[in-house]
C-alpha cells in the first residue's frame, strides 16, 4: 500500500462520534447550597492542517517524492533484514562453533546438490554394493540400447538414408 493511499482507506473507516448531550439544571435559588463539580470534556475541532495534508498527498509532484521515499524505506528494511541475518549467523557460530560448522556444511552440501542438479546419492554410488543391485542389468541394457540408437541416427544423417 502506498503512503498516499492511507488517508483514503482510513476515511471510509472513520465516522464522527455521536454527540454527547449533557442535561444540567442551573439553580438560581439563593437558599440552594453551592455545589461545585469539574468535568473534563473532550471537544473535537477540525484540524487546520488536514486540508494542507490532503493537498500535499494529492499533488502529483509530491507523489514522485513519496514514491522515492517509499523505495528508500523498502531498501532500508531489506538492508536491516540482511544485517539481522548476518548477526544471527555470527551469533549462532559464537554460541556453538562445532555444531554450527556441521550444520553449515550440511546446508552447503544440499545447496551444491541443488545448484548442480546432481541426482542420486554420490556417496552411495561410490561403493560397489550399489552396482550389485537387481536393477543394474536392466539399466545397463537400456543405456547401451540408447547409445546404439544415437550412433544409428548419426550414421543415418551422415549417409543421408533412413535405415529401418
Amino acid at each position: 500500500m502506498r503512503f498516499s493511499e492511507i488517508p483514503m482507506k482510513l476515511a471510509g473507516l472513520l465516522h464522527h462520534p455521536d454527540p454527547i448531550i449533557i442535561n444540567h439544571i442551573i439553580s438560581v435559588d439563593p437558599t440552594d447550597q453551592k455545589k461545585t463539580a469539574c468535568y473534563d470534556i473532550d471537544v473535537e475541532v477540525d484540524d487546520p492542517l488536514k486540508a494542507q495534508m490532503n493537498s500535499f498527498l494529492s499533488s502529483t509532484t509530491n507523489q514522485q517524492e513519496i514514491a522515492a521515499l517509499e523505495i528508500k524505506i523498502h531498501e532500508t528494511i531489506e538492508y536491516i533484514n540482511q544485517l539481522k541475518t548476518e548477526r544471527d549467523f555470527m551469533l549462532s557460530f559464537s554460541n556453538n562453533p562445532q555444531e554450527f560448522i556441521k550444520d553449515w556444511l550440511k546446508s552447503q552440501c544440499r545447496d551444491l546438490k541443488l545448484m548442480t542438479d546432481v541426482t542420486g546419492n554420490p556417496e552411495e554410488e561410490r561403493r560397489t554394493e550399489f552396482y550389485q543391485e537387481p536393477w543394474v542389468p536392466e539399466a545397463v541394457g537400456r543405456y547401451v540400447y540408447s547409445k546404439v540408437q544415437l550412433r544409428r541416427q548419426e550414421l543415418e544423417q551422415v549417409l543421408g538414408i533412413r535405415l529401418t
